[in-house]
């Protein structure tokens, strides 16, 4: 996951020069963003069967990770609201990268105390920590490269970013793999239960070294600018107490939960009946928040700062749509892999779709950054078809070079053709861009859920593709108007990366009662929004003259 390009955080500094090696340090941490999101979706069914956990404890990794990314964004907001300025902007976006990599590296060396004790209530802590140092260096990473050249080409380079943030995403889950296994052979559940953690250690004092590697590069290059800024936070404690009361009724939804995993004469039916209910109940508790402050926000704006537009409290619920149903589709790709329906596919095996699906997103974002360059509309419109084409030969050759048999899904790249299609009709226009990728992301959950076998599997692998592209609509489109506020903004939409720790462990609570393939009925809830948001905020924007017609 990464930040979209904010103009209102550009300064020029004079710089017309890249500075190249500054910018390949960032865009390494770019690349962790991605290689531990996606390295979830196969450490969930690893600890799933070593621990002998139900779908919804599984899920738990992402609701701890992706909450992190909230609670990291709530405090430096709460910081900005009582004291008036940006703590990220007056550190410096350098040393605020490199006390982020730090922090994660605190998270890693937690993970291999927690595979000692052999506790997974412990590494979960790990995996927040580690998810609290990415939110730092995700609130400082998008203007700091930014600040690395001309501001005019900034969006260039943020866009490298994300491509190679995708990148990550792809080899994550087959490097995380062989890390576990040692081998791109099947394992079966059995032998999952019997392996011993010690790879997980080696695993995690890598990502660790690589931390720490990384921040001292940065720290201690002279080339690297300190990217200091002084920037005046427009106070909104209206907004700041909502979020407050929404993170409290948070907790009060998810005591019950955990608690009911204690020992109990209650039969499990009713134990999984009620954990669904307050489950349902920490989605009505975000949602219902945020359509609270707009109803009350459009009475009375004093103190509600950004969240007085509705564009950008709508884009808040988009973003926790988005990101939700991007990691719960490849997070429960595993589980649905392995029932019989789909093949039976083991746990080791599924690494190759889940990358394929991470995969996707790279395509879909290497396709997008085209339009960032100066290019004759003939140029174009033969790198829209070439490059997303390059990008699945890639992933098709990064698994083989793994030793994995991808045979079964060269024919994916048919899938690719519509996402060439939706490009070419989404015209660079993000209300129409998101509008069409929501329907090609609704379509596939729905046939993915009207057929099984290889048909299905393309389908759902295909939810990558619909979502590659819709972080940057989302983002421009719930920003456009802002003015002064759009920082804040920002801010805000990057806290609802909650999404990612609410609609996973729903869909997989969901998947413990009714069944894994009926759980992706809920990211046809999260596409048949984003299309609803498309077509109701492109109206909003227009009343407000700030999008054309």
């Amino acid at each position: 996951m990464f930040e979209e390009f904010d103009p209102s955080k550009v300064q020029d500094n004079g710089t017309k020069e890249t500075n190249t090696s500054a910018l390949s340090v960032v865009a390494i941490v770019f690349f962790f963003w991605g290689f531990i999101a996606a390295s979830n979706s196969v450490f969930i069914p690893f600890c799933k069967n070593y621990f002998s956990l139900d779908q919804f404890q599984s899920q738990l990794i992402d609701l701890a990770f992706y909450f992190a990314y909230y609670f990291g964004a709530l405090v430096l907001f709460a910081y900005a609201n009582f004291f008036g300025s940006d703590l990220v902007a007056r550190m410096g976006y350098k040393k605020s990268i490199v006390r982020g990599l730090l922090f994660s590296a605190l998270g890693a060396a937690f993970m291999i105390y927690a595979v000692n004790a052999n506790s997974y209530q412990l590494m979960l802590i790990g995996l927040f920590v580690i998810g609290l140092g990415f939110s730092l260096q995700q609130t400082a990473a998008n203007p700091f490269m930014i600040s690395l050249g001309d501001p005019k080409t900034g969006a260039s380079r943020v866009n490298l970013g994300g491509g190679v943030n995708s990148f990550g995403t792809m080899i994550g889950p087959l490097v995380v793999t062989f890390a576990l296994f040692g081998t791109f052979e099947a394992v079966s559940d059995e032998q999952i239960q019997n392996l011993p953690l010690n790879k997980v250690i080696i695993l995690y004092t890598f990502v660790g070294a690589l931390f720490i590697g990384a921040a001292a590069i940065l720290n201690f290059s002279k080339k690297v600018p300190a990217g200091i800024q002084n920037v005046e936070m427009e106070s909104a404690k209206k907004a700041f107490w909502a979020l407050v009361f929404m993170t409290l009724l948070l907790v009060v939804c998810f005591v019950p939960i955990f608690d009911s995993y204690r020992p109990s004469d209650k039969p499990l039916e009713v134990l999984e009946e009620k954990r669904l209910f307050w489950l349902i109940g920490a989605f009505i508790a975000v949602v219902g928040t945020l359509f609270v402050s707009l109803f009350t926000a459009s009475k009375s704006k004093t103190g509600w700062g950004a969240m007085q537009f509705p564009q950008l409290i709508l884009g808040m619920l988009a973003i926790f749509f988005y990101v939700g149903v991007e990691v719960a589709v490849g997070s429960n790709l595993g589980e649905l892999l392995s029932t019989e329906a789909f093949g039976a596919i083991s746990t080791q095996d599924a690494s190759v779709y889940i990358s394929f699906y991470w995969g996707s997103l790279m395509v879909g974002r290497w396709t997008g950054a085209i339009s960032v360059f100066k290019l004759k509309q003939s140029t174009k419109t033969v790198l829209m078809i070439v490059v997303p084409l390059v990008a699945f030969g890639i992933m098709v050759l990064v698994n083989s070079l793994s030793g994995k048999d991808v045979s079964n899904l060269y024919l994916y790249v048919l899938c690719v053709a519509v996402l060439i299609g939706a490009f070419f009709a989404s015209q660079d226009k993000p209300v129409r861009t998101l509008l069409i990728f929501g329907l090609f992301g609704l379509a596939a959950m729905l046939i993915g859920l009207m057929t099984s076998g290889k048909i299905a599997i393309y389908a759902f692998l295909s939810g990558g593709l619909a979502c590659s592209i819709m972080w940057p609509s989302i983002f421009s489109l719930s920003l456009m108007g802002l003015g002064k506020y759009t920082t804040q903004g920002a801010g805000f939409l990057v806290m609802m990366i909650l999404g990612g720790s609410i609609i996973p462990p729903i869909q997989g609570k969901f998947a413990d009662i009714h069944g894994v393939h009926n759980s992706y009925w809920l990211a046809t809830i999260a596409f048949l929004y984003l299309i609803v948001f498309a077509v109701v905020v492109g109206r909003i924007l227009r009343k407000q003259g700030v999008l054309g017609r």
